[in-house]
């Protein structure tokens, strides 16, 4: 017993004959010489526990046509060759009853009796053959050859369907033959024949499938006469590019299409439904009240249908309404409800002459081309018969059973591990066979090869086995939390912990800045960290997140540091670990070193004057270095032991110059009388104009200086027009800064409103310098930018 190798399709059992999808190359004569000789224990013993013979004998010297069983369900009829033969197998003994040889072949046989006593047989010589219990019983002849045979139990007449119009009866009751039933076709034309005979057994309405036209004839019995006419839509049934044949000159006056056949013909019970099968593969349904088909179902090979059946009495699993249809290379099952999607689908080994389906179970019976007749059980389509009740408890054992493919014994192997195994001096011998992009080659001659390419391979296996034996024991043991889990790539674990450590540390400086300095900040920032920290705990993050778990695990995922991807994709890894082997880092130039130097004498006075503004901005400082060391790695170590020898050096004194001169926005005023240095810095100045308190004395009282945490300087100051605007200029004359503090005596015609604003009056008359009037037309001497440096610590 074989069952097919889809675990998701239905399961269709073959309980007699060759599995499905098992053809052989080997001719049958071949075949039957290798079972005749004598057989090893193994193949004995495969026979024996693979395959099951439901019904012994059940076989042909050369093929099968027609197969039945009878009425009463307890024989099965078959007919076959060579040489023409008929036998009767008793179901209940599950073995051949008696056979019976023909003079000529059989075409078609129905049982006249409910048991196997009386038949009727249509033969390939014209002849029609009358068999009894006690043998052959009689024989006459038609006038054409037949095609098919039908039997009308009401009236007992056999008919016959041979190549022609006519359809010959023949009265069992009177013994004689009647007027033939001729059919006229759609207007009048020739009918080439007839190829099937349906009798409906609710109303017993004859069904003709005619040959040539494409239409289905149905007759009363009655009156013997034509009640009605089928035409199939030949628009839908036809290949598009054969409807038009073209004509060949001098022979076809015009295109003459190919034929369109009806070729099988099954009515249901219930007296309304139609199956109809025809010679381009197609089975259609149809209502006997209407002519538009209600469904229609392609084979898919273009072959005629040779049977088409209503399953009836099946298992609540395949329910009502399913239709068998079969041609010479496929059967298929489907629901008439959704013809698009079979049911199940089988493809014998031997092409198909005949199908029956006994009713009200799963068994069908095939009369093939091949010696042995198949059976297949199928438990979802209906259940076994009583005569062959086991086979549910057969089914039901296979079902945790794998079944022995055909290269169970063999390898696959691909060209390139042939060449590993030296077989490849093999390639055209019977020792390979073919397949796909590789071979398959004995198991036998697999194992020894392997063994001959490498004597070690069972020491490699042994040991492999024994390293994860030992690997497995050790997840038993007890570990840190820190590293459980972590087996790969542990520099880049390394680097998310340490980038994790930093943001909780931003996290906290952020939360500390936005506190303000009050009595109980202290209590409330332990509260935000407690609230941070829980929070930090629940948030997903690459190593805690189970869907990257075998980015860390599994070594197919390890990064390899050696490759030129993994160098451009990270270039300063690269950089320091080519440092690091070579045992030495990376030291600045004179040019660096000289430009440092330079930057830290001309920021003396501003590191001096922003010490505070520094302390303040230390935690976003720390946050820059963080985010600046992805940009730039180097060996901090070699670095200062070099900076170290460096400084040991002797060198002779040098004087500290600043050379970053800062001065104001402004050019100077050459005739300014105000003495200014010209090489002061910003913070010089700034505090030479902060002591002269009396000169700021009135600016002080609308203007606010703050210092920002960048370094920056915040002033607010309310305009005024009262002023000239020496007030804010450092090259104000001397006469000024003698002014009076209070407030300015109020100008005619002038109004004052809202802050300092004024409206009416005239500007005073201002007398301006050269520079002023015509703009500055020369560069500005002795004003240079400061050093990049200089400004980054502001």
């Amino acid at each position: 017993m074989s069952v097919a190798l889809d675990p998701s399709a239905v399961k269709v059992y073959t309980v007699n004959g060759e599995a499905s999808g098992s053809s052989s190359s080997l001719p049958d004569w071949l075949t039957r010489k290798r079972e005749a000789k004598g057989k090893g224990k193994r193949v004995i013993r495969e026979q024996v526990e693979g395959t099951i013979e439901l019904i012994q004998h059940f076989d042909f010297p050369e093929a099968s046509n027609k197969v039945k069983t009878t009425r009463d369900g307890h024989h099965a009829i078959a007919t076959g060759t060579y040489k023409p033969q008929i036998k009767v197998w008793d179901l209940d003994q599950l073995s051949l009853k008696f056979e019976r040889h023909t003079d000529a072949e059989n075409v078609d046989f129905v049982m006249l009796s409910d048991d196997w006593t009386k038949s009727i047989h249509l033969q390939n010589d014209r002849s029609v053959e009358l068999h009894t219990q006690g043998g052959f019983h009689y024989r006459t002849r038609i006038p054409r050859f037949g095609r098919a045979l039908a039997y009308h139990f009401p009236s007992c007449d056999a008919l016959f369907a041979a190549s022609g119009p006519e359809i010959y009866r023949l009265n069992l009751d009177q013994g004689r033959f009647l007027n033939p039933l001729v059919l006229q076709g759609e207007g009048g034309e020739d009918i080439a024949g007839v190829n099937t005979i349906d009798i409906n057994p609710a109303h017993q309405l004859f069904g003709f499938g005619v040959e040539g036209n494409g239409t289905v004839e149905f007759w009363d019995p009655r009156s013997r006469s034509r009640v009605g006419i089928l035409r199939l839509p030949r628009d839908r049934l036809m290949p598009i590019n054969s409807l038009s044949v073209p004509a060949l000159p001098g022979i076809d006056d015009g295109a003459r299409p190919p034929p369109l056949s009806v070729t099988a013909i099954s009515s249901r019970p219930d007296g309304l439904s139609y199956a109809i099968g025809t010679s381009t593969g197609h089975t259609l349904l149809y209502d006997i009240r209407s002519a538009r088909h209600l469904a229609i179902k392609d084979q898919g090979y273009g072959l005629p249908v040779k049977n088409v059946t209503w399953i009836e009495g099946g298992s609540r699993m395949a329910g009502e309404g399913y239709v068998l249809s079969a041609d010479k290379k496929v059967i298929k099952i489907w629901n008439r409800n959704s013809p698009e999607v079979n049911f199940t689908s089988i493809t014998p080994a031997n092409d198909i002459n005949d199908v029956h389906h006994i009713p009200g179970s799963g068994l069908l019976l095939l009369a093939n081309e091949g010696i042995k007749m198949t059976s297949y059980f199928i438990p979802q389509l209906g259940p076994a018969p009583k005569w062959c009740s086991f086979l549910e408890n057969l089914t039901e054992e296979m079902e945790d059973q794998t079944t022995r493919t055909a290269y169970q014994d063999y390898k696959f192997i691909d060209r390139t591990e042939l060449a590993k195994l030296g077989l490849d001096h093999l390639i055209g011998t019977p020792a390979l066979k073919p397949y796909m992009h590789g071979y398959f080659v004995s198991l036998e001659l697999y194992d020894a090869a392997r063994v001959i390419a490498n004597p070690y391979a069972y020491a490699e296996h042994r040991e492999r086995m024994v390293q994860e034996k030992m690997e497995k024991m050790a997840e038993t043991r007890i570990r840190s939390r820190k590293d459980a889990g972590v087996k790969v790539n542990k520099a880049l674990a390394e680097k998310l912990k340490k980038e994790e450590e930093r943001a909780r540390k931003r996290e906290e400086r952020r939360a500390k800045k936005a506190k303000q300095p009050q009595g109980d900040a202290e209590n409330a920032m332990e509260v935000d960290e407690q609230e941070e920290a829980g929070t930090a705990g629940e948030k997903p993050t690459l190593l805690s997140d189970p869907r990257f778990a075998a980015v860390f695990q599994d070594p197919e995922f390890e990064v390899d540091e050696n490759t030129r991807e993994y160098a451009l994709l990270n270039p300063s890894a690269v950089a320091q670990r080519q440092n690091r082997e070579v045992g030495r880092g990376r030291t600045k130039t004179a040019v660096e070193e000289e430009e440092e130097e330079s930057d830290k004498s001309s920021s003396d006075p501003l590191s001096e004057s922003g010490s505070e503004s520094e302390d303040s901005k230390s935690g976003s400082e720390s946050e820059d270095s963080d985010d600046a060391g992805k940009l730039w790695q180097d060996n901090i170590r070699v670095r200062m032991a070099a900076r170290t020898s460096l400084r040991k050096q002797p060198r002779p004194p040098q004087r500290r110059e600043p050379k970053v001169r800062l001065v104001p926005l402004h050019a100077q005023n050459e005739t300014s009388t105000r003495g200014v240095d010209k090489n002061a810095t910003f913070g010089q100045r700034r505090s030479q104009l902060g002591s002269k308190g009396k000169e700021r004395a009135s600016s002080a009282q609308d203007a606010s200086i703050r210092h920002t945490a960048d370094g920056g300087i915040e002033m607010t100051f309310v305009p005024r027009t009262t002023s000239s605007g020496h007030d804010y200029d450092d090259e104000a004359p001397p006469g000024r800064a003698a002014q009076k503090k209070g407030k300015e005596a109020k100008r005619k015609g002038v109004e004052t409103f809202g802050a300092g604003m004024e409206r009416g009056g005239e500007e005073p008359e201002r007398e301006m310098s050269e520079a002023e009037r015509k703009g500055r037309t020369k560069r500005r001497q002795g004003m240079r930018s400061g050093s990049k440096n200089t400004f980054r610590r502001m």
